[in-house]
């Protein structure tokens, strides 16, 4: 038996007889309230998306299939442990009891002529890994790849900005000393792609056995990546580990077959066809080839090793998503019982922050990374050779907490397992205001969440600084900037400028002989696409090619040009007039309004994401803030971007409070929810 109950922002909290019961409840909410969302990840995980959204969605189907996501999901289901499955199930069971009536609320159904279909007891882990198959940002080693063949092998390294990453995440902790409470505080904010609906739902979810709330993912049980227990609260942060492989593959016909050539010689491997059906087009056929290595995702039997790439990566190879970790988290009560099950997480690999009430604290990595050949991690190599082989796995590291810990993707505790890792700004900045104070309420958390100082502005207003000979617009144009504050505020023309002073530098890096071999990007899948373009490589990695040792490259006669190109246009529009939200979606609306004006930039803590030189729109940002509040779970806060439903009042009710950077007040006391009975 289950009761499901209601707050004003419509955000589920559930109660059952017992944690079998919890999950279908989970999964019958998560179908009433998401079924578009839960539904199009489902058929995206098994490659079938085009169907019902057309040829756009084929790129996507088409990697799909060939990395065999849905496959691997039905290898790691069949090794789990019998509670694990069986807890699974049941919210899978519940998804298939609640998705008639979501699907008759959510009005995309009918637009596309899709009908609800049926989950598998796999359904959830396909759709984790569909959600995070491309989170290590593997298709950068193609990039890398394509820099290394045009440039020589010198430039492997050119467009690290410490190596800028399109994902990643804040967060920090600090512990009762530095608190006014005398009890820790966790918060921060994940960013990604920013989605309508979200990739994070708000739930709580209560039984004799525990009482957890958090951020699920639609169409996953339990509470994965941020939680409140009571006694314990965890978030994390992405890694930025390099924990998967791309191999150059060298394929040939074998009669009706395709044989590989590895460290053995040739070999036969893995293939077969299967067909994608395609909305208002003609259905495509995809070969799909799995070497020792693993699938073949770009080329095939009848290309070259330049394009003919597999990818190896943890769950295709053990079998082993981790999905057994979930419900420990749930019955977790301490640091201890926390840091104990994550020993098995495997998938993606995250810095994780937690704290308990009995004054325990954690930082530490979870996941699985190989250990393997330093080039493994920087380019794609050759199948054929066994030094590129696996080597076993790397122990997770861990920190002790000095008071204070910040977790933004930087090289920090994690530097070992990666390659590339974002910049420090954010991780110094954070660090910076923590120190401002040893008094911290949950309350004021969201003054950090919110912060637009940009130093990552610094490296190009130094080279602007020195530039000489300068037109008289030029030269106002530049003390304007240098008298500016750095601060990315949806109000400020500043802000504006100086990001068109960027654009206009990353044009002009473009259009230099010494990159003109990259501009034509290499000839691998659309979907590798954001990767392999140059100006948004350009525009994320601007500072440290500014520094570079280019053929011909003069950086301060590069700024004086694009300084008087911006001086000469004369705009004077406000960052945020240009800098809104562009939330994807899987049915875009052509006649929809444009989204809020946004501050921030993607170097701030509040890192709402444009591409320089590309767009000032914002794809990717915050896509959920909170504060965990270890000494009154009540006073804990969260947000999402739009809201806890993908459809009906509740579906953008939170999107004035997360622009302004308010958090709402977590609701413990059941008497103040509303119970909600079914139709």
């Amino acid at each position: 038996m289950s009761k499901r109950y209601r707050d004003g922002y419509g955000i589920p909290h559930l109660r059952a007889d017992d944690h079998e019961a919890l999950a279908f409840a989970q999964g019958r909410v998560t179908a009433r309230d998401r079924a578009w969302q839960i539904e199009v990840e489902r058929h995206r995980s098994q490659g079938s998306s085009a169907a019902f959204l057309g040829p756009e969605a084929l790129s996507w189907d088409s990697f799909a299939r060939r990395v065999r996501l849905d496959d691997t999901a039905r290898r790691c289901h069949a090794a789990l442990d019998p509670a694990t499955a069986a807890w699974v199930g049941r919210y899978v069971d519940g998804v298939n009891a609640g998705l008639a009536a979501g699907a008759a609320r959510a009005p995309e159904f009918a637009a596309t002529g899709l009908s609800p279909g049926r989950w598998e007891p796999w359904t959830p882990l396909a759709i984790w890994l569909g959600h995070h198959v491309l989170f290590a940002g593997f298709p950068g080693k193609l990039w890398r790849e394509h820099v290394i063949r045009r440039l020589g092998p010198g430039a492997a390294r050119l467009f690290a900005v410490d190596g800028h990453v399109t994902s990643g995440s804040n967060g920090w902790l600090l512990a009762g000393e530095r608190t006014a409470t005398g009890t820790a505080l966790i918060a921060g904010d994940p960013h990604r792609f920013i989605e309508a609906p979200g990739i994070y739902q708000q739930i709580r979810l209560a039984c004799p056995e525990y009482d957890v709330l958090g951020f699920a993912v639609p169409g996953v049980p339990g509470i994965a990546h941020f939680g409140h227990a009571g006694t314990v609260a965890w978030a994390i942060t992405n890694a930025s580990a390099d924990y998967q492989d791309v191999y150059a593959e060298r394929l040939r016909r074998d009669g009706d077959g395709v044989q590989a050539y590895g460290p053995q010689g040739w070999q036969p491997v893995h293939r077969h066809v299967e067909t994608i059906e395609v909305a208002g087009a003609d259905p495509v056929e995809v070969e799909v080839i799995e070497t020792e290595r693993g699938p073949v995702i770009s080329g095939g039997s009848d290309e070259p090793p330049e394009v003919t790439v597999s990818l190896r990566y943890p769950p295709r190879v053990t079998g082993d998503l981790g999905f057994a970790v979930l419900p420990a988290l749930l019955r977790a009560r301490t640091v201890g019982d926390l840091d104990t099950a994550l020993d098995d997480w495997v998938e993606p690999v995250n810095v994780v922050l937690a704290a308990d009430t009995a004054g325990g604290l954690l930082h530490r990595v979870a996941g699985r990374v190989p250990r393997r050949h330093p080039d493994n991690g920087l380019r794609v190599v050759p199948a054929w050779e066994p030094a590129y082989a696996w080597q076993g796995w790397h122990s997770m590291p861990k920190r002790p907490v000095d008071q204070v810990a910040v977790m933004a993707n930087e090289r920090s505790i994690s530097a070992g397992l990666g390659v590339e890792y974002a910049p420090p700004y954010r991780a110094d900045r954070i660090r910076e205001l923590l120190g401002e104070r040893t008094d911290w309420r949950a309350e004021q958390m969201a003054s950090v969440h919110t912060d637009t100082y940009l130093a990552a502005a610094g490296p190009l207003l130094d080279l602007l600084a020195d530039v000489d000979g300068l037109s008289a617009p030029a030269q106002a144009l530049r003390d304007r900037l240098l008298r500016w504050d750095r601060r990315m505020v949806a109000d400020s023309v500043d802000a504006a400028r100086f990001a068109d002073l960027r654009a206009a530098v990353v044009h002009a890096l473009a259009a230099h002989p010494a990159l003109a071999e990259l501009t034509a990007p290499p000839a691998h899948p659309e979907v590798f696409t954001p990767w392999l373009a140059l100006l948004p490589r350009i525009g994320y990695a601007l500072p440290s090619l500014l520094r570079a040792d280019l053929p011909g490259l003069d950086p301060a006669e590069l700024v004086r040009t694009a300084a008087e190109q911006v001086a000469a246009a004369d705009d004077t529009r406000r960052w945020g007039e240009r800098h809104r939200l562009a939330a994807w979606r899987a049915l875009p609306d052509p006649a929809a309004a444009p989204g809020p004006e946004l501050a921030g930039d993607h170097d701030c803590v509040l890192a709402t994401s444009s591409i320089p030189g590309v767009t000032d729109l914002c794809g990717r940002g915050p896509s959920a803030r909170y504060v965990w509040d270890l000494g009154r779970r009540e006073n804990s806060r969260w947000v999402v971007p739009l809201g806890a439903t993908g459809a009906g009042p509740h579906h953008d009710d939170q999107l004035p409070l997360w622009v302004r950077g308010d958090l709402i007040e977590v609701t413990g006391d059941w008497d103040r929810l509303t119970e909600e009975h079914d139709d």
